[in-house]
């Protein structure tokens, strides 16, 4: 390593303990308004910017049969326009105050987000609070988001044969338990969405009291807090949404599934019966995740791409939600090798692990990774708004950020090694296997 080298790791690991230590001393101030509405203020004057970060405690968990995509959907139907802003008015004054509005859906929340100039910040709130009262919904406006998540389907599900592989993977992983669709949910479903069913969404899921907002960057929290009640406070709470029940009866054996779609190359799925993220052993099915697909060094990679040649690309990854959710597997084989061979492999770098465990520097890296993917939360304004509406909606208390590097820092070896015991047991594995289908006429398949 040479002198140049040690400087910039030097430098870096300043940078890093730099930031974790701010990550440990926020100064965050909360509001909780007579509705319900939770507010997380974080001033921050480096630059002339704030982030305005919204998370509303509904994702697909809380949809049923019938209704499946409506979370989703709505996602779409948030920014066509309120009582006193038309269409368009939400991008429009946004992007005028230099700044930009996303939102996203996970089977647990709903999040928005918008960064802009500080200045735009009294308009910002204008505008939420409108929407949060009285969204514009109407036949107009169902319709046309309706196409639109229609099309998103086709693209990322119906098109898509990794898609495809991953949406069949969940919905016969689970029997129960709504995580058994995706958000994007069914096509019929899509079809069948009444404007009264986005109407009786709104009313009991978009309520001040299921949302938590935060809001980081260049304001006075003082002042901040006054428009809050100002904007918000009238808005009416509603009756708590009914609680999702987690009544997924245990799987007392293997399932397997043959995926035919037109394809070039085999490929697997698998997945194993996961955690809740609150669970104590998360961190430790982190961490395994990253030691086993994280970098061309990792187990994985190592063994199926690097050494039997056999795949063109491996990963695992511990998709934990609120309710225990699935720790999964994917394996696409090279040409001349099947999904079976890859499947073999898997397993066999599954069962080392649960013999001999895994090495210190193995999980020492992990945690770095782990670190140094916290730690860029506190980069930006954001990241910090995302990760205080995470933490207050889904942990009851934003200062249970601070718990995420200790719980991972505790992780051993043997913790590995138990929860990979544990874990990997083909009583509870889900098994989706690519079958390639060839052109009926060539012969060939399709490219």
């Amino acid at each position: 390593m040479t002198r140049h080298t040690l400087f910039r790791c030097a430098v870096c690991l300043t940078a890093l303990l730099a930031a974790n230590a701010n990550a440990q001393t926020l100064k965050v101030e909360r509001l909780q308004l007579k509705n319900g509405l939770t507010v997380l203020a974080l001033e921050d004057r480096s630059l002339p910017t704030v982030a305005y970060y919204t998370l509303f405690r509904v994702g697909s968990r809380n949809e049923r049969p019938g209704i499946t995509g409506l979370s989703h959907l709505f996602e779409h139907m948030m920014f066509n326009g309120s009582a006193k802003y038309p269409p368009k008015s939400f991008d429009r004054i946004i992007e005028a105050g230099g700044g930009y509005s996303n939102a996203f859906t996970t089977p647990d929340t709903t999040e928005y987000y918008e960064e802009f100039s500080s200045t735009t910040l009294d308009q910002v709130l204008r505008l939420e609070a409108d929407r949060m009262r009285a969204l514009r919904l109407d036949t107009q406006n169902l319709e046309q988001e309706r196409s639109i998540v229609k099309e998103e389907r086709r693209v990322g599900y119906d098109n898509s044969v990794e898609g495809g592989m991953y949406e069949t993977l969940w919905n016969n992983a689970f029997v129960a338990h709504p995580y058994r669709w995706l958000p994007i949910g069914f096509m019929g479903d899509l079809n069948a969405i009444r404007l009264e069913d986005a109407r009786d969404y709104f009313r009991t899921y978009y309520a001040p009291n299921n949302a938590v907002v935060a809001v980081v960057g260049d304001f006075d929290t003082k002042q901040l807090f006054a428009k809050m009640r100002r904007y918000f406070e009238s808005i009416p709470r509603q009756k708590p949404p009914r609680p999702v029940v987690n009544s997924e009866p245990p799987q007392r054996g293997e399932k397997r599934i043959l995926f035919h779609r037109a394809a070039e190359l085999p490929a697997v799925m698998i997945a194993y019966r996961g955690v809740s993220f609150r669970h104590a052993d998360d961190p430790a099915l982190n961490l395994l995740a990253l030691i086993l697909s994280h970098g061309q060094s990792a187990r994985l990679y190592r063994r199926l791409v690097y050494e039997k040649q056999i795949a063109a690309a491996v990963n695992a990854t511990n998709d934990s939600r609120i309710d225990p959710g699935l720790f999964t597997f994917y394996a696409q084989a090279q040409p001349s090798h099947t999904a079976a061979e890859c499947e073999a492999e898997i397993y066999a770098v599954l069962e080392e692990i649960q013999r001999n465990g895994v090495t210190e520097r193995e999980l020492q890296k992990a945690k770095n990774v782990v670190r140094a993917g916290y730690v860029d939360n506190f980069k930006t304004n954001f990241g910090r708004a995302g990760l205080l509406t995470g933490y207050q909606a889904n942990w009851g208390d934003w200062r249970r950020y601070a718990d995420y590097l200790p719980r991972h820092d505790r992780v051993t070896t043997a913790d590995i090694q138990r929860v990979a015991r544990r874990c990997f047991t083909d009583r509870t594995r889900t098994v989706v296997t690519l079958v390639p289908q060839r052109n009926a006429q060539s012969g060939e398949a399709p490219r």
